[in-house]
């Protein structure tokens, strides 16, 4: 009987335990740092190329300071995104104030991989659909601000984004009816 009420005592200390560390683990992760309010784009603005969205009027948009942890293999969602002179990524790209060819592979991270420019003209491997393509990172997927004209009218990035020109999806094999929002993983080069 003692060995008994020993065993489960055990048993929910060791429950209890491995559920504190769960839930501090996930605390540590990034978690939405705030809200954005959307507003109507006035008459012509927001560029709807590549199926982007443009703020709805009232509509609360999540903001994130962070992204998830990179590892050898990070989990992210690729999308697309025109970083040409009238593409949808509005203006030139925030690392080399250049515009950049749909026929580039280059990229945009989210805000907390952008981590303040630090990649900034670096390589990321990105792998999908069975291939690698390396593409640079040229730009920022703004997590934090959105839905004015700075941002082109569109909502802030999700926390795990990698923005991608139409030569890296082309790269991937991964077939035109599937270009938009894409499961990936990718590290540093």
């Amino acid at each position: 009987m003692k060995n008994s009420i020993m065993g489960t005592s055990l048993l929910v200390l060791l429950v209890f335990a491995t559920l504190t560390y769960c839930l501090d683990a996930r605390l540590q992760g990034c978690q939405p740092s705030g809200k954005i309010r959307g507003i109507k784009p006035p008459p012509g603005q927001c560029n709807p190329e590549n199926d982007s969205d443009c703020c709805k009027q009232g509509k609360m948009y999540t903001t994130y300071t962070c992204s998830p942890p990179v590892t050898g293999n990070t989990k992210a969602v690729l999308t697309l995104n025109s970083f040409q002179k009238g593409g949808d990524g509005g203006g030139p790209s925030e690392c080399d104030n250049q515009y950049h060819s749909d026929d580039t592979p280059v990229v945009a991270l989210s805000t907390g991989w952008y981590s303040g420019g630090d990649r900034c003209l670096n390589y990321i491997t990105i792998s999908a659909n069975g291939r690698s393509v390396k593409a640079k990172v040229v730009d920022e997927c703004d997590s934090t601000m959105g839905c004015d004209d700075e941002h082109d009218y569109q909502p802030p990035c999700p926390n795990n984004i990698v923005d991608a020109s139409k030569a890296v999806w082309k790269a991937l094999g991964i077939p035109e009816d599937n270009w938009g929002d894409y499961d990936i993983t990718w590290s540093d080069a």
